[in-house]
């Protein structure tokens, strides 16, 4: 083995081994990464209603809201942002987009549903139950309203109001889907 042939076998085993080395190190420290958890919202109920006098840029620098910038005024857009963050869980997201829909229908029914929901989700039910007796005064046979409002009463412990809820979701209203759902809730209140 000549000389040359010594010192080139040499720098390919340095190169091969040091790039062995840096793989198993690498692997190893991604192996022990501990990867964050998914963050659920803290929610505190003692918390006061949010204020007219909040901005979204508040909003947005307590991470309440994307980025105005990314926020379109088209009411399509933003119906769409509010049911895919609902759809992805992020019901505080959810709950600024569909509350920006109400500026443009202060009486969409169905954004007062879903706004009561999400907002029962975060932890206000007080405000969600307000939401969702507003949509059953603006339409009193609008049955998904009265099945929800059944649904967050139930959960806050307002067992007679949710009776009267459910029942009305079951006497209003075409849908037989909507109608089971309330008389299977009934069956469950104490």
């Amino acid at each position: 083995m000549s000389r040359k042939q010594f010192w080139l076998s040499l720098a390919a085993f340095q190169i091969v081994f040091g790039l062995i080395v840096f793989a198993a190190t690498r692997q190893y420290y991604l192996d022990r990464v501990e990867r964050p958890a998914a963050r659920e919202p803290i929610v505190d109920s003692t918390l006061p209603a949010r204020s007219e006098n909040i901005t979204e840029a508040d909003l947005a620098r307590f991470g309440l809201l994307v980025p105005s910038t990314t926020v379109s005024d088209d009411p399509d857009e933003i119906l769409r942002l509010a049911n895919q963050y609902f759809a992805d869980r992020q019901y505080d997201q959810a709950a600024v987009f569909y509350e920006k829909l109400l500026t443009f229908a202060p009486d969409n029914t169905d954004t007062l549903n879903n706004l009561g929901l999400t907002l029962h989700y975060v932890g206000r039910s007080a405000e969600a139950l307000k939401r969702l007796q507003d949509a059953v005064v603006i339409d009193p046979n609008y049955q998904r309203a009265w099945l929800t409002l059944g649904f967050v009463n139930s959960q806050v412990g307002n067992t007679e109001d949710a009776r009267v809820a459910l029942t009305n979701a079951i006497e209003r209203g075409p849908d037989e889907a909507i109608r089971k759902s309330a008389s299977d809730m009934l069956l469950t209140l104490p």
